[in-house]
């Protein structure tokens, strides 16, 4: 990995001098647009709308129009601002660990020692574990101010940024106004259910099903091209449906879902939907990719 700052963590007079790396990746398969008729690329262009003129990345600047006037902002204006200059990760409170909420959770963030000693890390590390407490942190990356929860994860410390507070929306919806009645039956079945499927979250024996199947539709119309029978790719039958089926009242639907999962149908704790068991088990062999007239391009994300 390479880190995409440095700084340091400074809480009272102690500073933590550290790395910061991007603690996440995208794993989704990079497609780009084209013209369906014929393959065309489809591109962006950076158009002044003054001269007509292709602009390059580096001579794009910023602005703010409030109706009446326009103020541009160039890259080293930005860069002036006091909040963009500090390279420090202020720590401002420590919370109990349980008030984050999770809505408020953003980008993950590892951070490694950036000194000779790592001995305050493992200083701030200990106590953040000992105390069950979360660092709120205060700092500028990329052009923003963010606030953040500092956490332990395993041997290294995690910085999450935060939402602020107005950025997340109140959940007003009437219809949850409406009085409901759940009967004791009802709610004994669902939790019925809820025993059923209850286990210990293992992230690892799940997969991403749908970035499985684009790859085993990306290899068959490699070898087969645009001839290629999705249907007899996937193992569909005429009749099948991915959804619908008969209405049932709440208590039949919980009364047959406790029973379809008691005698191990999808969703058991031996079978969940979307695990690596499950999805290795669906997986079609591997096809020999054909060789083609021209060598296939590089595909970047679309814009």
């Amino acid at each position: 990995m390479r880190s995409i700052w440095k700084g340091a963590i400074t809480f009272g007079l102690v500073n933590v001098p550290v790395k910061v790396y991007g603690a996440t990746e995208d794993h989704d398969i990079s497609l780009h647009q084209v013209h369906e008729a014929d393959g065309g690329r489809i591109r962006y262009q950076r158009r002044c709308e003054i001269d007509g003129k292709i602009i390059d990345y580096a001579d794009i600047a910023r602005a703010y129009d409030d109706g009446e006037r326009t103020v541009i902002l160039t890259k080293d204006d930005l860069a002036s601002l006091p909040e963009e200059r500090s390279r420090e990760i202020e720590v401002v409170e420590f919370v109990p660990s349980e008030q984050i909420d999770p809505i408020m959770l953003d980008k993950s963030y590892y951070l490694e020692p950036d000194s000779k000693s790592p001995k305050a890390y493992a200083l701030l590390r200990k106590t953040l574990e000992t105390t069950d407490r979360t660092a709120i942190v205060h700092f500028a990356l990329r052009q923003k101010t963010r606030l953040g929860a500092l956490r332990v994860r395993g041997d290294v410390l995690v910085l999450q940024s935060l939402l602020w507070d107005d950025e997340v929306r109140e959940a007003a919806f009437p219809s949850l106004d409406e009085p409901t009645r759940v009967s004791s039956q009802e709610l004994e079945m669902a939790m019925s259910l809820v025993d059923q499927f209850s286990s210990d979250f293992a992230p690892e024996k799940f997969t991403d099903d749908y970035q499985e199947q684009l790859r085993t539709l990306i290899e068959a119309k490699l070898e087969a091209g645009d001839a290629v029978d999705t249907d007899e790719t996937f193992g569909r039958k005429p009749g099948d449906e991915d959804g619908g089926g008969e209405v049932l009242d709440l208590m039949e639907a919980l009364r047959r879902s406790v029973d379809k999962s008691r005698s191990g149908g999808s969703g058991s704790k031996s079978s969940g939907s979307g695990s690596k068991a499950s999805a290795e088990e669906k997986k079609p062999p591997a096809k020999k990719t054909a060789a083609r007239k021209a060598p296939a391009k590089k595909t970047t994300k679309a814009s």
